[in-house]
Order: structure tokens, then C-alpha cells, then sequence
């Protein structure tokens, strides 16, 4: 395990906005939790759509893009107060 020093652009809890040692733009560090439950979203709408559920799988596509919306809304708030362009 190496240490380093990141800098810190929103609070440290979930989702923080956070900038690496050598890295031009600022991450989002999502801890593993949030990613466990990120992954079981899109694993629900696959296998809605292998059911043929697409009302089901359209749901669960429209919560899981309201999720990465609210998530890329805090990341360009961060940068936004910051001054730093987006990356794309």
C-alpha cells in the first residue's frame, strides 16, 4: 500500500470528488458499496430485458440513469466551484 495526498473537492463521504498525484482533472471515488449496488442496477435491467420485462427493465434503466445523473451533477458542481473545465 502506498500513501499519498489527494485533494479533497467535496466532502469526504460517498461519492467524493477527489483529485490524484499527477492527474490533470479530479475522480469521483466511489466506494464499494456503491459500486456493489451500482452493478446489481445494470445486472436488474439486463436480465429484465432477458425476461422480455421491458417495462420493468425501462424502470430500472430510468433509476439507474437518474442516479448517474444526480452523481455527475455533484462532480460538475465540484468542478464548477473550483474553476476547472470539464473533460469532456
Amino acid at each position: 500500500m502506498e500513501r499519498i495526498e489527494a485533494e479533497l473537492f467535496t466532502d469526504g463521504g460517498n461519492d467524493a470528488v477527489v483529485r490524484l498525484p499527477g492527474r490533470r482533472f479530479p475522480g469521483v471515488l466511489v466506494q464499494g458499496d456503491s459500486l456493489h449496488i451500482l452493478r446489481s442496477d445494470v445486472a436488474e435491467v439486463l436480465e429484465a430485458c432477458e425476461r422480455g420485462d421491458l417495462d420493468e427493465a425501462r424502470d430500472s434503466a430510468g433509476l439507474l440513469l437518474a442516479n448517474l445523473d444526480a452523481l455527475l451533477a455533484r462532480y460538475e458542481a465540484a468542478l464548477n466551484e473550483h474553476e476547472i473545465p470539464r473533460p469532456y
